[in-house]
Formats: structure tokens, C-alpha cells, sequence
């Protein structure tokens, strides 16, 4: 694999088909892209996003009780037991392809 080398840093350079991303068959890949690419851009400044979510979106989970408090040294965060059962229906009831297909 061919590499770089910038600021002293030793940069991989992979091509895509290296490591294809897999997304379970029951999800709209589509919709998740928009909607990464969507929360992305709440830290676009000069062209240039944050590969984390933003802070006051961050806030608002933990303020919901979804998450336990993020203002930590971690680079993780826990959900909260809601928050794990949360999660799971957002994520079929926004991007699964199942109910949007029964729906048609």
C-alpha cells in the first residue's frame, strides 16, 4: 500500500475497495449517509468538519437522559438504558428499509 509522508506524519494512502464499508442489509445506506454527512456539517468551519458529533447536540442527548454526561477526557460515551433501547428504534424507525417497504 503506497504511503505519504506530510508534517513528519507517515500517511496511508488506501484505495476504497481496501476495507468496503458494511452497513446491515435492513438499513437505508443512503439516508445514513445523508444524515452523517447532515450532523457533520453542525462543526463545518472553513470547509472543514469535526469527525465527532457537535457539543450542543451532545448536551441535548445527555439533557434527554439518552447519554451520561459527555464533558469528559473520553473519546466514548455511554448510553443510558433508554438510550440503548432509543437508539435501536430511531435507527429502524428513520433508516430501516423494512418498514418503509411494508409501507408502500
Amino acid at each position: 500500500m503506497p504511503h505519504n509522508r506530510c508534517c513528519g506524519w507517515k500517511i496511508e494512502i488506501r484505495d476504497e475497495l481496501d476495507s468496503p464499508t458494511e452497513l446491515r442489509d435492513d438499513l437505508d445506506g443512503g439516508k445514513l449517509a445523508e444524515a452523517a454527512l447532515a450532523l457533520l456539517s453542525l462543526t463545518l468551519h472553513d470547509g472543514r468538519v469535526w469527525k465527532a458529533l457537535d457539543w450542543n447536540l451532545m448536551n441535548l442527548l445527555f439533557e434527554k437522559g439518552w447519554i451520561f454526561n459527555p464533558a469528559s477526557k473520553a473519546k466514548s460515551v455511554l448510553l443510558t438504558e433508554e438510550g440503548e433501547r432509543c437508539a435501536r428504534a430511531f435507527l429502524l424507525k428513520h433508516f430501516g428499509l423494512k418498514a418503509r417497504d411494508s409501507a408502500t
